[in-house]
């Protein structure tokens, strides 16, 4: 076989595989999708349907006119969408700047601060959850949805400022300083320099921050005495109940649960692209 055969098969055979790792993370999702508009006999049989014969409403129906424990379901939409904005928020703020100071400023104890965040992000989230549980009842903050937002932030702080510092540290000072020689404050310098090419850095952690908080079951159960403080992933529980697991509601409520998501990647991914390409160089 000669060196450009061999080329062109390696091309093939990195394509197919690609495809597959593609067909294995969309399908869940597609699964999910068809499920939710399968009328009940397909989706309680043991023949494999992939797609679904006659489409029906039911399901999405019955999960926005019902709801669910007595509230409906844009109550539990509206919560999630809270606490995931405001962990986004205020975690990427905490973030940028913690991440701003580790990149650009030397001070003692820097490296050990660093570690203990690789630490703390190494940790199970489960086993934070009674120390973070009972700070946040002492503070006052039980049963609160500011409460959620604080452990969200308390989470998924650490892996924002390491992904930012990389980001921060990848801008060379020589822009500041040019910046400030053309009569640029520190803080000037900083939003029109740096922060257009720390931009797609904050893009990333903010899906993360977003996702995490959006699905986050553990807390949301823990924290939230009553239904009315419940997120979407609590509020899709209920749908297993003792006489049986409703699977076309809990698919019709996950295809409503995942749509925010994909609308809010959407919106970000823009300024991701266009902070790899903001200027720093004129001309």
């Amino acid at each position: 076989m000669t060196p450009l055969a061999r080329k062109r098969l390696g091309k093939v055979l990195l394509n197919a595989a690609g495809i597959l790792v593609f067909l294995y993370a969309v399908f869940p999702v597609y699964w999910m999708v068809s499920t939710g508009f399968k009328e009940d006999d397909q989706i309680f049989t043991t023949e494999f349907i992939p797609f679904p014969t006659h489409f029906t409403f039911e399901h999405f129906e019955r999960v926005l006119t019902e709801g669910v424990a007595n509230n409906s379901i844009w109550l539990y939409m509206r919560n999630s969408a809270i606490v995931a904005l405001g962990t986004v928020l205020i975690g990427s703020a905490f973030a940028l700047l913690s991440a701003t100071a580790i990149a650009r400023f030397r001070f003692k104890g820097r490296s050990l601060f660093l570690v203990t965040l690789l630490v703390v992000q190494m940790l199970p989230a489960e086993g934070l959850l009674i120390p973070l549980y009972m700070m946040v009842k002492r503070v006052g903050l039980g049963d609160q949805l500011l409460g959620l937002i604080v452990t969200q932030v308390a989470l998924t702080l650490p892996f924002g400022v390491w992904m930012l510092r990389t980001f921060v540290a990848a801008v060379p000072t020589s822009l500041e300083e040019a910046a400030w020689i053309d009569g640029a404050g520190r803080m000037t310098a900083f939003w029109r320099v740096v922060f257009p090419l720390v931009a797609p850095g904050l893009v990333a952690t903010s899906i993360f921050s977003f996702i995490t908080a959006w699905n986050d079951l553990v807390f949301a159960l823990y924290l939230m005495s009553g239904s009315e403080g419940y997120t979407m992933p609590v509020a899709l529980q209920y749908y297993f109940g003792q006489k049986g697991v409703d699977w076309g509601a809990i698919m019709a409520g996950s295809t409503l649960m995942t749509l925010p998501v994909v609308i809010f990647f959407l919106l970000v991914q823009r300024r991701m692209v266009s902070g790899l390409v903001a200027g720093a160089v004129k001309g």
